[in-house]
């Protein structure tokens, strides 16, 4: 006998759409996933974030499906890396002449183990001390491990400059302008580029997205109705990938697709108790 949600699988951005505004995530959500996948729904967390950031996703969402990682590069279970697609160009050449070609940006690769941090970012460093991020610091021709990922963003002096005097904060945001049409234009047919946030740039292999890493495990488990929810511009593609799409009241995408209620309010348990009910009542 089949159960409710047998036919669904869910794929969900987890920061600000999964968290509330404060990073936290509501107890609505966390009920409303147990009832979901209680039901024979699969749901599971497609982010931009590696294993390394995501260790503290994976202990508090519940899941009963592989992990989304990296923008759709990888796939993780109970610890374990099941899919990595890597670049396919060697990393310091690359990473160094980007940086030679935008000044006031610097790189960070990340992998499933550990971010590799320059040795010029004292910041980040401290950041991820401070989270318990495992990381490395790194000088050019370092070991950077399995090449999957790297982000882009403003270096710590520009940053600093951009917020002691708000005129030059949109020029600290055209760096990163230049810099995703510099990647585009050099090394389109190697990579894709997504950005994440104002400030950072997300780069992967080509052909990496949260849809198609959601449309490959829709596939392995079967399911014949893929729904996704975002906030953000690198979400954008696994909305308009999905079967049906939504977006929390409050995103910054939010004119693009069907709302919910605000990320704080349960965004997440607003499309389970509400939007698929009229799902099903539609199908055929």
């Amino acid at each position: 006998m089949m159960a409710l949600y047998d036919d669904f699988l869910i794929t969900s951005d987890y920061d600000l759409t999964i968290t509330g505004p404060d990073g936290t995530v509501p107890q609505r959500n966390l009920d409303a996933i147990r009832y979901f996948m209680e039901n024979g729904g699969a749901f599971t967390v497609n982010t931009g974030r590696s294993g390394v950031s995501a260790r503290s996703v994976m202990e508090k969402v519940p899941v009963n499906a592989p992990f989304l990682l990296m923008n759709g590069s990888s796939m993780m279970q109970n610890g374990e890396t099941l899919e990595l697609r890597t670049i396919d160009l060697e990393p310091w050449p690359l990473l160094t002449q980007l940086e030679k070609a935008v000044p006031g940006v610097v790189t960070e690769v990340q992998d499933n183990r550990f971010h590799y941090i320059p040795f010029s970012c004292p910041k980040r460093i401290a950041q991820h001390e401070s989270l318990g991020w495992t990381y490395k610091k790194v000088n050019v021709g370092d070991d950077v491990g399995p090449f999957a990922k790297f982000n882009v963003c403003p270096t710590e002096a520009a940053i600093q400059a951009g917020k002691q005097d708000p005129a030059r904060w949109q020029e600290i945001l055209r760096l990163l302008d230049q810099a995703q049409a510099y990647l585009e234009t050099q090394f389109g047919d190697k990579l894709e580029v997504y950005r994440s946030a104002p400030t950072f740039l997300n780069v992967h292999a080509k052909g990496c997205s949260k849809i198609a890493a959601a449309r490959r495990l829709q596939k392995q488990l079967g399911r014949k109705y893929l729904i996704c929810i975002g906030d953000g511009l690198n979400d954008i593609p696994m909305l308009d990938g999905a079967d049906y799409a939504f977006c929390p009241g409050d995103a910054t995408i939010a004119d693009r697709y069907e709302n919910v209620c605000n990320c704080g309010d349960g965004a997440v348990a607003d499309v389970i108790y509400e939007k698929i009910p009229g799902i099903l009542g539609i199908l055929p």
